[in-house]
């Protein structure tokens, strides 16, 4: 079991550099979890794509649709005072301690490509390389 931020879910269903390191990553752990908030950011990453005519609306739909499908039942709730805790002791925005809160409530890893978040909380975060290395 793993937590991983919204990038990592994108990168499953949207092409690109890092989708092979991701599928490894999946192969080595396929029981991922996220906090609630990753769907608001995927609907955001998903519209920017539309924007950019990387895709059309139901093409996004359909993604958000797999992603959803995918992660269902391992969505998490996280408290206002634990993110707000680690807010207060890094630089990290409360987005991204939301990831890092699942994380520790579940006592698992975060699996990210964002090094600022690993360089916050070594303890808890892994560069998505590194996991699958």
């Amino acid at each position: 079991m793993i937590v991983v931020d919204v990038n990592l879910v994108a990168y499953l269903w949207l092409p690109g550099e890092f989708t092979t390191p991701t599928e490894a990553c999946l192969r080595r752990d396929s029981e991922w979890h996220a906090p609630l908030l990753w769907r608001s950011e995927m609907r955001n990453l998903l519209a920017g794509f539309v924007r950019r005519r990387k895709l059309d609306w139901r093409q996004a739909g359909e993604v958000m649709q797999k992603a959803e499908d995918f992660l269902h039942r391992r969505e998490h709730v996280v408290s206002t005072d634990s993110v707000f805790a680690l807010t207060a002791q890094s630089p990290c925005s409360a987005y991204d301690c939301e990831y890092v809160a699942v994380a520790a409530q579940l006592g698992v890893k975060l699996v990210t490509n964002d090094r600022q978040v690993v360089k916050a909380f070594p303890q808890t975060a892994v560069l998505l390389a590194d996991f699958v290395r």
